[in-house]
């Protein structure tokens, strides 16, 4: 162990506290990543007294990279928001080798090649996270929340060891993010929960649940005394990093930093590679150290990544092949029904408590009225039961030679169990649904929540507990009622301050200023999603226009088909749907407006690539510039980018983009290109200062 006499000056202090922390990150980074500890636990001890007696000493020269900061800070009242420069999404799943080798076909007819190289790892069972360095330095982490926004939990983060402080290079990139998965080992949970049974605490249910509680403690003191874990999976934002050309190189690069990085990646070529690999890992599940649901799939190269892109919320380049679910049998106890946000009827089946998928499962999805007839489910029934990841539990089928002879049938009610509403099942559909609409406490309570939700009209404070008061109390029985509330009313709900309810009232304000492709997505049309909803307000360009419209009109929309335009029609005729909206109105909701015949598509094929801060607009606001002109926005730069639109503190795109000899605009430029009023349009815009944030659309995975 190092002896060192006392300094004698604050500069001898730096440089032996210098030579601390670099033997301390160097002997945490063999303990938690290597598992090859260099010295014993008494020698590092001793060295861990020596850096904290010279920081007593000099506490002026205590850092944030110090290991003494591990412990955490002071505990919180709760978790700021954080908004992830790149949207945290998830990926679709393959189940069978059917859809594994369907998957492969698609990469291999997208790209016009015979074969291609995949980039593979097992896909962790615990919490996603991102890891924020600047210049080296880490200075923030975040959970994966809704993909958009997460909860800031830095000081959490911090007790990790396995995480660097400070990543180990002497030229660090200014930006750099690192995603991730937080986990518990089985043996650490094994070893906790007997701790908690000792102290009459209460038990997690598997190691993922006891990761995600251990992370969100608001005192990072106690996360710090929970045995977490991390293993890096991939890179988000970055300025200033390495070019790399493959997710092979980026995993190696976080390897070069000291990240824990998954040793059973691999790149494995075609569909019988992955296959190879996926019955190779799923031999060795039982033996690993951590939980894994699955193995992930990855085209290797970036830039055919990017050309074959994303569709909907996942990228087409991957896929996550999950494991075959885990079942039980246990007995239906009782068939209820919930009711949806869109008024949809769902049987559901209420389980003799059974362990499955490692938690205790009571409830089960029966889907609709014609699955439940044809697995032949009745109350009483022993039937066997899957759940596969986060999947919701369903009953896979019944055990007939167990049937009690009082089993009996379950029939669909006839009027709305939360509302007394007729209760009907359209033609050519497996779902029920209530016809109560927004007069329904179900439908009413989601119906609001969708409407205050950050991609509708993203009225910040709004959320389920605080609606559920609103709608119990009947302070709000429609959406319009959202613009009456007042102080008053919300100061005398529970656990809300005045403070509080007036930052409520000011988003509810601000919120009246907004599109009319969020306002059409924040009503609730069933089958109208966000995308669905541009391209309505798109080809309209009016609410009153959109009002009018029959079937046929709606069917020449974009990517609308028979369904959807049937249902949006359906909406608008309910009278009680054109009094809500007509009512917000009245109260101030408003948007840009344009006919349709005002609309351009001049911009057509053209894809734009958006990069630093503008002076007036802000990101979402430029790309509804964009695609209402016809363009398209990416995530990233190529030799298929039309326009670079550049503002303040642009970084590599930039350069990217001179490189390439891609044209770049600036913000007067980008009005003056998507359409001569674009200036007067966006008057209304710009003045909302607290529109949502901007999500690049090129979104990291998992």
């Amino acid at each position: 162990m190092m002896s060192m006499l006392p300094p004698a000056t604050e500069a001898e202090a730096a440089r032996a506290l210098t030579v601390l922390k670099q033997q301390l990150a160097d002997y945490d980074y063999h303990y938690y990543v290597l598992d090859a500890p260099l010295v014993s636990d008494q020698e590092y001890d001793g060295l861990f007294r020596q850096l904290l007696a010279l920081e007593q000493a000099f506490p002026a020269l205590i850092t944030p990279d110090s290991p003494s900061q591990r412990v955490g800070g002071q505990p919180a009242d709760g978790f700021d928001s954080v908004q992830h420069r790149q949207a945290m999404l998830s990926l679709n799943n393959a189940f069978s080798q059917e859809e594994l080798e369907a998957f492969d076909k698609r990469i291999r007819e997208a790209l016009e090649l015979d074969q291609v190289n995949y980039a593979v790892e097992p896909k962790f069972d615990g919490l996603a996270i991102t890891l924020t360095y600047e210049h080296g330095l880490f200075v923030q982490g975040a959970t994966r929340g809704d993909g958009y926004t997460g909860e800031n939990v830095t000081h959490n983060l911090k007790t990790i060891r396995a995480i660097p402080s400070r990543l180990p290079t002497e030229s660090p990139p200014a930006l750099l993010e690192v995603r991730g998965e937080v986990l518990m080992l089985k043996k650490d949970f094994e070893r906790l929960n007997q701790q908690q049974a000792a102290s009459g605490g209460k038990l997690f249910a598997n190691p993922r649940n006891a990761a995600a509680g251990s992370l969100r403690q608001l005192d990072p003191s106690l996360t710090a005394k929970r045995p977490l874990h991390f293993f890096a999976y991939g890179l988000g934002a970055s300025e200033g990093a390495p070019v790399l050309r493959s997710q092979d190189q980026a995993m190696q690069y976080l390897a070069d930093l000291r990240f824990p990085v998954s040793t059973l990646r691999a790149v494995k070529t075609g569909a019988a590679g992955l296959q190879d690999y996926y019955a190779m890992i799923g031999q060795q599940r039982s033996q690993l150290p951590f939980d894994i649901d699955g193995v992930v799939y990855k085209v290797n190269e970036f830039a055919l990544q990017e050309t074959l892109g994303f569709v909907s919320r996942a990228p087409r380049w991957a896929i996550a092949h999950k494991f075959p679910a885990e079942e039980a049998t246990t007995v239906v106890e009782a068939i209820e029904v919930q009711v949806g946000r869109t008024g949809a009827i769902t049987p559901v089946a209420r389980l003799r408590p059974v362990f499955v998928g490692g938690v205790t499962v009571t409830n089960a999805t029966l889907h609709n009225e014609d699955e439940l007839r044809r697995k032949d489910i009745l109350i009483g029934d022993s039937v066997v039961v899957r759940r596969a990841g986060d999947v919701i539990p369903e009953v896979v089928s019944v055990n007939l030679d167990m049937r009690p002879a009082d089993a009996r049938r379950f029939e669909m009610p006839t009027q709305c169990p939360e509302c007394g509403s007729h209760v009907v099942r359209p033609e050519d559909e497996a779902v029920a649904r209530c016809t109560g609409g927004l007069i329904c406490p179900a439908q009413r309570k989601q119906a609001i929540t969708h409407f205050a939700s950050r991609r509708a009209m993203d009225i910040e404070g709004l959320g389920e507990k605080l609606v559920d008061q609103l709608v119990e109390k009947q302070l709000v029985q429609h959406l319009d009622d959202v613009y009456r509330l007042t102080l008053a009313q919300l100061t005398g709900l529970e656990r809300m301050a005045e403070k509080s309810a007036h930052n409520v009232l000011t988003a509810i304000a601000h919120s009246k200023q907004t599109t009319l492709a969020r306002f059409i997505y924040a009503l609730g049309i069933r089958n109208v999603g966000e995308a669905t909803a541009k391209d309505l307000a798109q080809h309209f360009g009016s609410l009153e226009a959109l009002l009018a419209a029959d079937v046929a009109s709606l069917m020449r929309v974009n990517d609308v088909g028979p369904i959807v335009a049937e249902a949006t029609y359906q909406f608008f005729q309910e009278p009680h749907n054109r009094e809500v909206i007509a009512a917000m109105q009245a109260l101030g909701v408003h948007w840009p407006e344009q006919s349709p015949s005002a609309r351009s598509q001049h911009l057509q094929g053209c894809i734009f690539v958006l990069t630093g801060t503008l002076p007036t607009l802000k990101r979402d606001e430029a790309q509804a510039l964009i695609e209402a002109a016809g363009g398209k926005v990416s995530g990233s730069v190529s030799a298929k980018t039309s326009y670079v639109v550049a503002g303040a503190e642009a970084g590599s795109k930039l350069e990217k983009a001179q490189q390439l000899g891609v044209t770049i605009l600036d913000e007067q430029a980008l009005l003056a290109l998507v359409q001569p009023s674009a200036s007067d349009t966006l008057l209304t815009l710009v003045a909302d200062d607290t529109a949502s944030e901007y999500s690049p659309l090129q979104p990291d995975l998992f």
